[in-house]
């Protein structure tokens, strides 16, 4: 077993000096999100959410940006950075909550709230994002919504559970919400967060507004069934920047697994304790090294949105920049 061990961190080191090598050699950005597997996350010149990666690719010198992530994140990158070359090292790397709604799907439901103001969370393709209005993250959708008059319909797409957290936050009553999900985060139970708060009554609750159970635990928190003071309902870079600063000891995560890493890797002297094991995403997970690798050397995969479609996603990406300054 010893042998095996060694024969993997022997590989793993000859991959990282290529990589490195090949980095320089193309003068390339690599950036990775906060879920990408630890070897990434460490290869990486940043590592954050979505939103942050798609900016700091947009503010880099860099001219070839290797987004290691999911498909509708280079989508972002690529919008933001028109004249870059943005890579994706495996083209099948997609997003179960951004698949569930397209384009054609989006026209429909615009057909049938012709009057409705269209809010689309980031973690959609490039093509809904053109046909919606204003775009939010988990971040800031409370105040993207809060900024639209009160007496106009809201469309939210396509995250269910997202959008039934904004819904309850803001008071809105006139929010049609599209039944999406993300397939990691839609698996979590009240009952999860019930039974490990039991196990681990010290630690702070960090969760995700796009877990199945976001408005069952508004609920528990206005009963009193679980700590406010001890929890809080955050994005991944929320969820990164709390734990900084937050003089608790012990957190329970709600989110997708591969976070943990940063998060101890940041906090060394704090433990961190994932809600449920199979909280994780095998589309995050195919980027590897080899494939790390083989993008910088040969330039694959560019991800590339047409023009016409790239200047109409924009602009609810700016909306929602300028709102969220």
């Amino acid at each position: 077993m010893k042998k095996i061990n060694s024969e993997q961190e022997k590989e793993r080191q000859r991959l990282t000096k290529e990589i490195l090598y090949w980095k320089e050699k193309r003068g390339a950005l690599i950036i990775a999100h906060n879920y990408q597997i630890p070897a990434i996350q460490d290869l990486a010149d940043f590592v954050g959410d979505s939103l942050e990666l798609s900016q700091r690719a947009a503010a880099t010198d860099a001219r070839i940006i290797v987004f290691c992530g999911v498909h509708f994140m280079a989508e972002s990158a690529s919008i933001l950075s028109p004249k870059k070359t943005v890579l994706i090292p495996d083209l099948d790397a997609g997003c179960s909550l951004a698949a569930s709604i397209d384009a054609t799907e989006l026209r429909k439901w615009k057909k049938r709230y012709p009057d409705a103001v269209v809010v689309s969370y980031v973690n959609t393709s490039a093509e809904v994002k053109a046909e919606s209005d204003y775009c939010c993250t988990s971040t800031n959708a409370v105040k993207i919504v809060n900024s639209i008059p009160g007496n106009r319909q809201i469309l939210f797409v396509p995250d269910m559970f997202l959008g039934d957290y904004v819904a309850k936050t803001t008071g809105r009553k006139n929010m049609i919400i599209y039944p999406g999900e993300c397939h990691v985060h839609a698996r979590v139970r009240p009952s999860d967060i019930t039974d490990k708060m039991d196990q681990h009554p010290a630690a702070e609750f960090l969760i995700h507004p796009e877990c199945g159970c976001v408005s069952s635990c508004m609920h528990y928190l206005a009963s009193g069934d679980i700590p406010a003071n001890k929890t809080r309902i955050l994005s991944t870079g929320g969820m990164i920047k709390h734990a900084r600063k937050s003089p608790s000891k012990e957190f329970v995560v709600a989110t997708e697994t591969g976070i943990l890493y940063r998060l101890k890797k940041e906090n060394p002297q704090k433990s961190f304790i994932a809600l449920r094991d199979d909280m994780v995403c095998r589309f995050m997970k195919m980027i590897t090294l080899p494939k790390l690798l083989n993008s910088l050397k040969n330039l694959e995969f560019e991800v590339k949105v047409p023009k016409e479609i790239a200047d109409r996603a924009r602009i609810p990406i700016e909306r929602m920049l300028k709102l969220s300054k």
